[in-house]
C-alpha cells in the first residue's frame, strides 16, 4: 500500500470566497467543482504528499492551518496587500531558510505563505 495523495478539507459556507482567495489571488486552478465542493490545485504541477504536526509555527508563532509555497513571495505579498488582506506575521526571513508571511483566508484559516531562499 502507498499513499498517493493527501487533501485538506475545510468546511465553509461560501465557496465563492474560496475562489476569490485561492484562485484569483493565489493563482490556483479549479480542478473540480460540484457546487458543494470545489478543489483547487497548481495547474501542471506535481506536488509531494506531506502532512505536518507541530507544537508551534516556528519563531514563536501560532501553528498555521496550511502552508503554501510560492515561487515569488513579494508578488504574492503584493496581491494580498492589494486585496486588502491583513498580514498577520512577516514578511520575514526565518533561520531555517524560508521567507514567509501569515494571512487569514476568508474563513479565518491561518495560512503560511512561504518561499525557500
Amino acid at each position: 500500500m502507498a499513499v498517493k495523495r493527501i487533501v485538506s478539507n475545510f468546511a465553509v459556507t461560501d465557496i465563492a470566497k474560496a475562489k476569490a482567495f485561492y484562485e484569483d489571488i493565489l493563482g490556483l486552478a479549479t480542478v473540480m467543482d460540484h457546487g458543494w465542493i470545489r478543489t483547487f490545485a497548481a495547474a501542471g504541477e506535481t506536488m509531494t504528499t506531506q502532512v505536518n504536526f507541530a507544537t508551534e509555527g516556528g519563531s514563536g508563532t501560532a501553528v498555521p492551518d496550511m502552508s503554501i509555497e510560492v515561487d515569488d513571495l513579494e508578488e504574492t505579498l503584493g496581491r494580498m496587500t492589494a486585496a486588502g488582506i491583513e498580514i498577520e506575521y512577516g514578511p520575514t526571513d526565518e533561520p531555517w531558510g524560508v521567507r514567509r508571511f501569515y494571512v487569514r483566508d476568508p474563513f479565518g484559516k491561518l495560512v503560511n505563505i512561504l518561499e525557500h531562499k
